[in-house]
């Protein structure tokens, strides 16, 4: 069975809630421990949500430099998914694995919303299952999730393909772009800032409507294809 590390660091809130994820997709979450230079020989890293060592400094920052994300930073580089959610996304950026930056939300305020999002990219190892412009509705909670990059780094992001989701009706923090997530140029590593581990089984997700409209329940499980997505990646 395919084996998803899942790390956590102090402060991480999500990271059972991504190893669900990852079982209920059909692969095998192996916990991973910020102090451990060892990712157990695990095929794919997750880096979930929360507030690494307490956001201190700047969100991300002291995560980046754990020991484990020495390795992660190593795997990624030679080809191994890496997928950052959310406080996730903040350490894929601190490290260096991704370009830009995510800064306080442009109204100040924490943000929490049921976000449609659009796939802009599905030929990333983390979206390989969705058709491209796929519209999905995922949770989102953050308080400094507005992505900024250089006009040039935004220019090539957009140019190059790499900007995989975007913000549909409403921009939630103020993201250069309407950016919700981005991959690196292989394809391998991808942060985002909405949940999709809360988006992956039936009734429990966000909420849904009918074809005409009417509210259908909490029956939202959009975001397990991301999960599926690696699993398919790995064995194909």
């Amino acid at each position: 069975m395919t084996r998803i590390g899942v790390v956590t660091f102090p402060g991480t809130l999500d990271d059972r809630d991504a190893a669900r994820a990852v079982r209920l997709a059909g692969g095998e979450p192996v916990a991973l421990w910020h102090k451990d230079a060892d990712l157990r020989g695990v095929d794919a890293v997750i880096l979930p949500g929360g507030f690494s060592y307490g956001d201190y400094l700047r969100c991300g920052a002291i995560a980046a430099v754990a020991p484990v994300m020495g390795e992660v930073v190593r795997a990624a580089k030679s080809g191994m998914p890496v997928l950052g959610i959310c406080n996730g996304f903040q350490v894929l950026c601190e490290s260096h694995l991704l370009p830009g930056a995510l800064i306080r939300n442009d109204h100040q305020k924490f943000f929490c919303r049921d976000q449609v999002l659009r796939v802009e990219n599905p030929d990333t190892a983390w979206t390989a299952l969705y058709e491209p412009d796929e519209i999905l509705t995922v949770p989102l909670k953050n308080g400094e999730g507005n992505f900024q990059a250089s006009p040039q780094e935004l220019e090539r992001l957009e140019g190059e393909g790499r900007v995989v989701f975007r913000y549909v009706d409403l921009n939630p923090n103020g993201s250069a772009n309407d950016i919700a997530g981005i991959t690196n140029d292989r394809g391998n590593v991808v942060g985002l800032m909405p949940h999709p581990e809360h988006a992956i089984e039936a009734g429990f997700g966000p909420l849904s409507t009918d074809e005409h409209g009417a509210s259908a329940g909490h029956g939202g499980t959009e975001g397990l294809k991301i999960f599926q997505s690696v699993l398919h990646a790995l064995v194909g």
